[in-house]
């Protein structure tokens, strides 16, 4: 049909050489002389040959029947639950890390999520004592702003590994999830709570929870908290940097998991990334082709045009013969 298309130059050099219709007009020797008035209405009367014109392009493509490719993207995705558990005791504000380690722990943290948007992802914190900031959830928007909250000093001081480590796997006991993942950061060594690191462990073994363990901070000796005031305020000093390496390891690999440690915001960033490496969620994306028909919307303004050219040339541009 598109073919039709070819005598569109013929026709607009035909229309163009023909001019306005003074064939039927009537002629008037005595006013040959005068031009013309060129007037709305004539310069209207002038287009309407063009209208049919554009009317017959318009029926054309319409024959041609065009269509529109609608894809539509069909996902099926096989999510893990994580839970990210993060150590909020006093030496998390240890300035080896810039500013300090929690708030490199917790961008960093906050990098990982945003590279799983298929996952469900809960948010654990410790010191002294443990509680849930955030179930598992895929609301990742929620989760980053539950996460910027987290400040030292919401608990009471200490760190309490094995409670953050069983509070994060009683919130996955009852998650359908094939894969369930425990990133645990922290500095320090177990010295609270009521459920030893041990037990927690065990639990998580039972229930199919791999851990990975990340020990945050450099070596040596850092500029950490060394004592706080009656308003609060923390005094600094230069302090041993002290993480249970072996109690981590230990954690980690008798559930399936990995040890790292980061001694530098960096190295911190590379263990995020090789986790998500190791941890992939399988996504199945299939799709569909549709197509929309495109001819409808032609016709319409075909006949619209149409009739508006008709009741033109029959009304107001109508001519005397």
């Amino acid at each position: 049909m598109l073919i039709l298309l070819v005598l569109l130059p013929w026709l607009f050099v035909r229309l163009h050489r023909r001019g306005p219709a003074t064939d039927n007009a009537l002629q008037f020797p005595s006013l040959n002389g005068i031009p013309p008035a060129v007037t709305w209405r004539v310069r209207c009367m002038k287009g309407l040959p063009y209208v049919r014109l554009l009317v017959f392009v318009l029926f054309v493509l319409a024959l041609a029947r065009p269509q529109w490719l609608l894809r539509e993207e069909k996902l099926n995705a096989e999510g893990i639950a994580i839970f990210l558990v993060l150590d909020l005791s006093s030496s998390m504000l240890s300035q080896d890390f810039q500013p300090n380690r929690l708030e490199v722990s917790k961008a960093v943290a906050q990098e990982f999520v945003s590279k799983r948007p298929y996952d469900r992802i809960g948010l654990t914190a410790f010191s002294g004592e443990a509680f849930t900031q955030c179930p598992l959830t895929t609301d990742h928007d929620a989760l980053a702003s539950l996460l910027h909250e987290l400040r030292c000093g919401m608990l009471e001081d200490g760190t309490a590994i094995g409670m953050g480590i069983a509070s994060a796997v009683n919130r996955l006991r009852s998650d359908s999830a094939r894969s369930k993942v425990i990133i645990l950061i922290t500095d320090g060594v177990n010295n609270a709570g009521d459920i030893s690191p041990g037990v927690a462990t065990e639990l998580a073994k039972k229930l199919n929870v791999k851990i990975y363990a990340i020990g945050v901070g450099s070596n040596g000796e850092a500029w950490s908290p060394v004592g706080r005031s009656a308003d609060g305020e923390y005094a600094f000093g230069m302090a041993p940097v002290n993480i249970d390496e072996n109690l981590l390891r230990q954690v980690s690999r008798s559930t399936g998991g990995q040890y790292y440690r980061a001694t530098n915001a960096e190295k911190l960033a590379e263990i995020y990334a090789e986790i998500d490496r190791l941890e992939k969620t399988r996504v199945e994306i299939r799709y569909i082709k549709r197509y929309a028909e495109g001819f409808r919307p032609l016709v319409w303004m075909a006949l619209a045009l149409l009739a508006a050219e008709w009741i033109l040339r029959f009304t107001t541009l109508r001519t005397l013969c």
